[in-house]
């Protein structure tokens, strides 16, 4: 199953874990993203804990490729910026007046490392997770149906829009114009692509709604589902223990914040 989806089918114990199991570690990730207090801590739990599962998963090389894909202008801007405008005491180098400092420096990495670490693991449970079986779990959970679609789409839009824009390209080379130029003339190609892009996810939004709406979605009635998720004992205490650490984790950055 791929699609408008970041889905990757494997065989292994990652793809087997229940989707609520993964959406915990995903949790996980997250908080830890943001109670963290430094970049060694962050890095330490990205390199062990993530990319383990990544590797258990047989993700890590498209784990590591979108996560730089997407991480890497925020490394650059945000290390250009704290390191010219927040003030250290130790100077790398000076630009007229302005003076990069090794305190600002390291402050832009650690915002990027949090970035980093809360983007890898959503975008890990996204590559190792079929949207619909998501939704399956949030739903047998008790979730409401639009709930869960709103969950679903948030998952699939950045890659309904990848594909799409691809279509584009493509359709517009088969018309002559040049795609491969230099960087000024690329950024004057982007109107010709922006405004078949929002027409066409116009149109998308009104036949998902039309789909939906034929599928009885707003039926109060039970559904039943082709699909079947396995779970068990074993990932049950799994996710217990993941909440009681994303708990702790909140206690531990409840305590930053007032201690402060």
């Amino acid at each position: 199953m791929q699609g408008s989806t970041l889905y990757l089918e494997r065989e292994s114990g990652l793809h087997r874990l229940h989707p609520l199991t993964k959406l915990a570690f995903a949790g996980v990730f997250l908080l830890a993203a943001v109670s963290m207090p430094g970049i060694v801590s962050l890095l330490s739990v990205y390199t062990i804990l993530l990319l383990s599962l990544g590797a258990w998963g047989k993700l890590l090389v498209p784990l590591l490729r979108n996560s730089f894909l997407v991480i890497w202008p925020f490394v650059l801007s945000l290390a250009l910026i704290q390191g010219f405008f927040n003030p250290g005491e130790t100077t790398l180098f000076s630009l007229g007046s302005f003076t990069f400092s090794q305190e600002g420096l390291m402050s832009g990495l650690t915002v990027a490392a949090r970035l980093l670490l809360a983007l890898s693991g959503t975008l890990l449970m996204m590559l190792s997770t079929r949207p619909d079986k998501l939704m399956l779990a949030l739903r047998e959970r008790g979730l409401p149906n639009w709930l869960g679609y709103i969950v679903l789409t948030a998952l699939q839009i950045f890659p309904r829009f990848q594909d799409r824009a691809r279509v584009i390209l493509d359709a517009q080379k088969s018309r002559g114009l040049e795609i491969e130029v230099n960087m000024v003339r690329r950024l004057r190609l982007l109107v010709p692509l922006i405004a078949p892009l929002v027409l066409s996810s116009i149109v998308d939004v009104e036949e998902r709604a039309m789909a939906l709406e034929a599928r009885a979605f707003n039926y109060p009635a039970p559904k039943s589902s082709l699909i079947e998720l396995h779970d068990n004992a074993v990932q049950r205490a799994m996710r217990f223990l993941l909440v009681i650490l994303m708990l702790a984790l909140i206690v531990f950055r409840l305590q930053e914040i007032f201690s402060v």
